[in-house]
């Protein structure tokens, strides 16, 4: 006699998502469907309130001497929910949501925790049992370490043949209690916790008995539309298989072509020009000085562009060259290897040998192949100045202290060893490109650029505040740079009582040239909010022909930072209010 289905599913956890999913499971937030008088129970891990998953997972990692450094959009943990049908547990009432039979529970739980314990050891940092809600389940968290004890989720869970694997393991454990697993190689899609969770709470699965004929009907209602989804489920991958063997003849003759395609290329950049300089100068972190347009400033460079010459007028340099490598190598400070790797880095192939003589192409095809590319390496952290940097960005820029310190607890803002505010930059799933430098030591101190190796377009300096953590972003301002994006949001936390009630991400982008214009065409509402000048007007106007979508925000002065320091001082905004 079988009981349903044995339900497992995964969710990938990284640093930041863990104290959300601790929440829920806990019940340290309210739950709307969980039954308050119903106690829930710890299987494994500690029962003291104070005991913080996320201690827990750092803890079990730090067990293990790491061989590389974790990459901060790692997996950290997998929350792993098991459950079965709602008919296993009350097969004589399936639909009472909430009751189960004490020795079925019991039954089901000593498999889960024997299943678990011999597939994962003391991997498994905190189990909960849930009885609050409709139907009994297991919260279980997977500190992914490998058998060398290092961090690697996709040792587990990465790809469908190792999804299959841990499906087919979980179901022989619940084998003997008469749960059934779900349709192996279903192209079905895999549904997410929080989506299955919903199926869980509303669904129905009754056993022929005692029921109504209204019951009767239903069921095999229910039982007509599962068979017409198998054979739909069954014929679409048919399909697939078809589809598949298409898509490799396919492949071969896109191989033949991009061969064909390759040599083609190749013969067309004997034939083109130089990189365009203004091209490589941004590229390279430089700001094109506004009271000249063949003048570009940055790092310590005064660099004149002429065609394809170039001249560098700061003190003490007073030198100059032609074309895109030696630029390259002058402001990098590279050989000639790293150059032509970098500007392969930087752009397609076809015009990174724009930048290569006649003579040396064959020599940079090959370089590129085995040349490593420089890597950005992050200004040195220096926590002797970081008071100093907290006092400039607090009380010369009117930033509230609060917000300061959270960016700084998060890793985002932070003080180099010359007294610079470093404000991190990373693509949108968190990962470093690079780093924005202002200066903040002496009275007026002008000194501000992109640390050396930052990738403009790949990193963007960016927060987000308001809603709640996990919630999708629904709103996103442009601001020109840190300070400005910081005030702006210091400003709307302070009109709006200290929380924003959307999800909002605030990113400093200071050129259309590094907007993230696929990202932002998904989000509900983008608005530009530059400087009050010609510049900025110039610049916001730019975006819109991108994101027709986007709606224009001015500061009441001539940038946001000003527009702050003319607010009386107000009560700084609730930590609470600060969900980074």
């Amino acid at each position: 006699m079988t009981y349903g289905y044995a339900i497992a599913r995964t969710k990938k956890l990284k640093r930041h998502n863990l104290a959300g999913s601790e929440a829920h499971t806990a019940r340290t937030r309210e739950t709307p469907n969980a039954d308050p008088e119903k106690q829930n129970i710890r299987l494994i891990g500690s029962t003291e309130q104070n005991e913080r998953l996320e201690d827990l997972v750092l803890a079990k990692i730090a067990q293990y001497k790491q061989k590389r450094k974790i990459r901060t959009d790692a997996v950290y943990c997998v929350e792993i929910l098991l459950t079965a049908s709602p008919q296993y547990y009350r097969p004589d009432d399936p639909t009472r949501a909430g009751y189960y039979h004490e020795d079925k529970l019991k039954q089901w739980v000593d498999a889960n925790l024997k299943w678990l314990q011999e597939t994962y050891q003391d991997r498994i940092v905190r189990c909960e049992l849930h009885l609050d809600e409709a139907t009994p389940h297991l919260h279980a968290y997977l500190v992914p370490l490998d058998k060398d004890g290092q961090l690697r989720c996709n040792h587990f869970f990465d790809g469908r043949q190792k999804m299959m694997a841990f499906q087919d393991d979980y179901h022989t454990a619940m084998q003997h209690l008469g749960l059934e697993r779900g349709i192996k190689g279903s192209k079905a899609q895999h549904q997410d916790i929080k989506d299955f969770y919903r199926i869980v709470e509303e669904g129905k699965d009754l056993e022929p008995g005692k029921l109504t004929s209204e019951q009767l009907q239903a069921k095999a209602a229910d039982r007509d539309r599962a068979i017409r989804k198998k054979k739909e489920m069954e014929a679409t991958a048919k399909q697939l298989v078809k589809e598949n063997e298409a898509l490799g003849v396919r492949l071969q003759q896109l191989s033949a072509e991009n061969q064909q395609l390759r040599s083609e290329l190749k013969q067309l950049a004997d034939q083109l020009r130089d990189l365009p300089l203004e091209d490589v100068a941004w590229h390279l972190g430089l700001t094109q000085d506004t009271k000249g347009d063949f003048r570009w400033k940055g790092r310590g460079h005064i660099i004149n562009i002429d065609d394809s010459k170039w001249y560098d007028f700061s003190p003490n340099v007073n030198k100059g060259g032609g074309g895109a490598i030696d630029l390259v190598m002058h402001v990098q400070g590279y050989n000639f290897k790293e150059a032509i790797a970098w500007l392969h880095d930087h752009f397609e192939e076809s015009l990174m040998l724009r930048a290569v003589t006649h003579h040396a192409r064959e020599q940079a095809a090959k370089i590129v192949q085995t040349e490593l590319t420089p890597q950005f390496v992050p200004p040195v952290k220096d926590e002797n100045q970081w008071q100093a940097v907290h006092n400039y960005l607090t009380k010369k820029r009117g930033l509230p202290s609060n917000l300061v310190q959270a960016l700084h607890e998060r890793g985002f803002v932070y003080a180099s060893e010359q007294q610079n505010a470093v404000f991190l930059m990373r693509g949108l799933n968190g990962e470093i490109m690079g780093a924005f430098l202002r200066g903040t030591r002496g009275k007026d101190n002008t000194f501000m650029g992109y640390e050396k190796g930052t990738k403009r377009t790949e990193g963007w300096f960016w927060f987000r505040l308001g809603g709640q953590p996990s919630d999708e972003i629904q709103r996103v301002v442009l601001c020109k740079s840190p300070i400005e994006s910081l005030s702006l949001a210091t400003i709307e936390l302070q009109t709006q009582q200290g929380m924003l009630q959307s999800r909002t991400m605030y990113l400093a982008v200071d050129s259309p040239r590094s907007l993230p214009v696929d990202f932002l065409k998904t989000v509900l509402t983008v608005e530009v909010a530059f400087d009050n000048d010609d510049t900025g007007h110039e610049t916001a106007q730019n975006i819109r022909k991108l994101l027709p979508q986007a709606t224009l925000v001015k500061p009441k002065a001539q940038d946001w930072n000003a527009a702050l320091c003319a607010i009386p001082k107000c009560q700084e905004p609730q930590r609470q209010g600060l969900e980074l």
